[in-house]
């Protein structure tokens, strides 16, 4: 995502005093329609998230797996996404403040929401490893695998991804760029399209091909037909979703690079527009992917729901410690 800032880095306000830069809005940005449709996101997405991750710390703390501080980690991303990215960059900015927002301060939220992405995706990535460290070296992963050393990777890579977004400050605004696009601006581009979107993308689809490959190979060698259908299934579509919902903006990024601008060409402005809205669509499915495989996290998800409403009353049934496997891949290999 990108905010809606002037081509300028000085400490200047966004006001209606600046006709050349802000007398032409495109519809798809003034109108009523993305309100409505980032308000709904929010309005959805971040209770949906803050279940998930009081579900998830519970599930986290009481059976010490490390992939639920992975899928904890993810949740969190998210929420900050949301936050940042679609209230602080969308709503507040558009239908609150007007665009009425001085320069410095976007561009220094710019640099939260490019880290709040990176952590995300990498993340993602560090999830898919984990599965397939497990699967394919189950005895290494349990010397490896452990809470401590997964929080400390964790914190690290939120840290990289906030020292990563720091260069994203002097990213050029995209929805108005009469200006033609400087070096520096190519360069942030291309690195923000390659560590967001290709080189996770490759990695998802390397390790994937491997985990079938090794799945494959595995029921011919000893004949036994794993009952493994959904959870690949699951593992595909947390990865696949990822490469669908941000393949457009991706590519309209780099299309916007070369061939066209926002500032002149409105079709463009709209497709641009369109595809931030459907990247956006990531940060609400993975709810929905865990309660559709597994029971304890329905389950977990229910508890906090009846803990926190005044017309149900506490049960004292007990808590099945049954692994949560949206990516997990073998019966003997739980997350």
């Amino acid at each position: 995502m990108m905010f809606l800032l002037p081509n300028s880095t000085d400490g200047a306000w966004v006001s209606d005093a600046e006709p050349l830069e802000w007398e032409e809005w495109s519809p798809c940005m003034e109108g009523i329609i993305p309100v409505i449709y980032y308000s709904v996101l929010l309005g959805l997405g971040l209770p949906i998230n803050i279940l998930t991750a009081i579900a998830l710390s519970r599930l986290a703390t009481r059976t010490k797996k490390s992939s639920y501080w992975y899928l904890l980690a993810l949740t969190a991303s998210d929420i900050l996404t949301q936050v940042i990215i679609v209230f602080m960059g969308f709503i507040l900015q558009m239908a609150i403040l007007a665009h009425k927002v001085p320069h410095a301060f976007l561009h220094t939220v710019n640099v939260l929401q490019f880290a709040a992405n990176h952590a995300s995706i990498w993340v993602t990535v560090l999830l898919t490893a984990d599965r397939y460290v497990a699967l394919c070296h189950p005895l290494r992963y349990r010397m490896l695998s452990y809470p401590e050393r997964t929080r400390k990777i964790i914190a690290a890579v939120f840290g990289t991804a906030l020292a990563t977004g720091i260069p994203f400050y002097w990213w050029l605004d995209i929805w108005h760029d009469s200006q033609t696009p400087t070096t520096v601006d190519k360069v942030l581009k291309w690195v923000h399209c390659f560590t967001m979107y290709f080189i996770p993308c490759s990695i998802f689809l390397a390790t994937n091909s491997v985990i079938i490959c090794k799945l494959k190979w595995g029921n011919r060698v000893d004949g036994h037909h794993r009952r493994v259908g959904k959870t690949i299934a699951m593992l595909m579509a947390v990865t696949a979703i990822f490469t669908v919902l941000w393949a457009p903006r991706t590519f309209v990024i780099l299309f916007h690079l070369y061939m066209g601008s926002t500032n002149k060409n409105r079709r463009l402005h709209v497709a641009l527009n369109l595809a931030n809205m459907i990247a956006m669509l990531n940060t609400t499915v993975n709810f929905f992917f865990y309660c559709f495989v597994s029971k304890t996290f329905r389950r977990t998800a229910g508890q906090v729901i009846r803990s926190c409403s005044p017309f149900c009353k506490p049960t004292n049934r007990g808590f099945l410690h049954s692994a949560l496997k949206p990516l997990g891949l073998l019966e003997n290999v739980s997350l």
